[in-house]
């Protein structure tokens, strides 16, 4: 159902103008992707034996956002590809870019409004509040790329307003559109938070030991921009010795080939088994959020469905 909605979506921009504006918004819809907080938000509301038509304009709603935060995103970390195709703003340009994610945001409204009445306020507010957090999140992403020093915690906190906390809007807003009770939507809200940290925790690992091809995303690209990860943050604070004088040596050289840096601080996370601690620090987060979704007063095969969504999550390789 959703596909097809999403389908007929894309339509309707295809028969606006100005191109120049529309393309661009087809064009990123069009892409692909896992499609993972429309699902979310579907389940929620099915965990909660609810109607699916009821969430149906939040599911949309909540995937336009995410493609937007995308669009900007992308200028933002001057990011070539995006699932394997080039940008927005590399297929046209910065400026077309930025209006045609800001129209893709009115757009989200749009749909959202759609919800019956009596869920239209609890969604909006829970959008207004998870739309700005991602702004937050992504605004402290900028500043650690100054900031000498970045902390774990800091960058936790980062990667859960700009990542974690739509996945677990998703899941709250189905909830909202089936009546759920106020403890077990806000359960439930924690399991997709929490899920959602695990899920970038293994971006970050995927970056760097992905397969390039099936992940979609220039392999290394965090190295390269020497983007203060959870990976490199922690190998800074262990690294000594040679190990810390050749990180230090290539987080600030400033001209040097982009595959053999990737190569090197790859073989420095190595040595220093970086990439374990990464996955243990994902599993205990993927564990926190099993904790809030045993909590939820809900048909125990339904709670398993997301388990094995949330498994899936953390086994992938895109």
């Amino acid at each position: 159902m959703f596909s097809n909605a999403l389908e007929n979506f894309v339509a309707t921009l295809n028969q606006k103008t100005p191109k120049e504006l529309y393309e661009p918004m087809q064009y990123i819809l069009s892409l692909g992707g896992k499609r993972m907080r429309p699902l979310l938000a579907y389940m929620g509301n099915d965990l909660f034996n609810g109607n699916p038509a009821d969430v149906h304009p939040a599911a949309l709603a909540v995937e336009i956002f995410h493609n937007f935060s995308l669009v900007h995103d992308d200028i933002m970390d001057n990011a070539p590809l995006r699932r394997g195709k080039p940008t927005v703003h590399e297929k046209w340009n910065n400026n077309i870019a930025v209006l045609s994610g800001d129209a893709l945001l009115v757009k989200a409204y749009e749909e959202l409004i759609k919800a019956k009445d009596k869920h239209i306020k609890p969604l909006i507010e829970l959008f207004n509040k998870t739309a700005l957090e991602v702004c937050e999140g992504q605004q402290l992403d900028m500043n650690f790329e100054k900031q000498p020093e970045v902390s774990t915690n800091e960058y936790l906190h980062m990667i859960t307003l700009k990542t974690a906390v739509l996945l677990g809007a998703a899941l709250q807003m189905g909830a909202i559109t089936a009546n759920a009770s106020e403890n077990d939507a806000k359960h439930l809200y924690e399991f997709g938070k929490n899920i959602g940290i695990a899920f970038q925790l293994q971006d970050d690992i995927l970056d760097v030991f992905g397969n390039p091809q099936k992940f979609g995303k220039q392999q290394g690209g965090d190295i390269i921009s020497n983007k203060k990860t959870w990976l490199l943050i922690e190998a800074k604070k262990q690294a000594n010795g040679s190990t810390k004088e050749a990180l230090n040596y290539w987080i600030n050289l400033k001209e040097f080939n982009a595959s053999e840096k990737v190569n090197a601080i790859k073989n420095i996370y190595e040595t220093l088994q970086i990439r374990k601690q990464a996955e243990k620090e994902m599993n205990r987060f993927y564990e926190l959020a099993l904790q809030h979704l045993s909590e939820i007063k809900a048909n125990e095969n339904k709670k398993q469905e997301l388990k094995v969504f949330a498994q899936a999550l953390m086994n992938r390789e895109i």
